[in-house]
């Protein structure tokens, strides 16, 4: 990535961020943390990674889901803020980052395999 590229996706990640915490919190219902960000090369799309926080798989999708729909919104409100520091505002992609359940998981793996070594030595 270029300069230009990375510090419009840290802008967009920030600001993105900003939004989903002030404007868009009581809508989501649910925790929705902003873990990157990435411009295309010629500044028309940001890919947003989120990760949402929720008791389970079905309530967290349907929180992503809700997310997508408030998308042109999102891009709307994200234009008023940043008008003054990038020509285009770019189309807003959001994608779940699953980053979280899965360190989750192998530090469950790691767990019962340590659990299982310490049982064969005890033996």
């Amino acid at each position: 990535m270029s300069i230009r590229t990375e510090r419009v996706a840290r802008l967009m990640q920030r600001e993105i961020a900003d939004l989903l915490v002030t404007e868009f919190a009581e809508h989501l219902n649910h925790l929705v943390t902003v873990t990157g960000a990435r411009v295309t090369r010629d500044l028309s799309i940001v890919y947003v990674y989120v990760s949402v926080l929720g008791d389970n798989e079905p309530q967290r999708q349907a929180a992503f889901r809700r997310l997508v729909e408030f998308g042109p919104r999102i891009r709307q409100a994200l234009a008023k803020r940043v008008r003054h520091q990038v020509r285009a505002i770019p189309d807003v992609r959001f994608f779940l980052d699953d980053t979280l359940e899965r360190a989750a998981r192998i530090d469950d793996l790691l767990d019962r395999i340590h659990a299982e070594r310490s049982r064969r030595d005890d033996s």
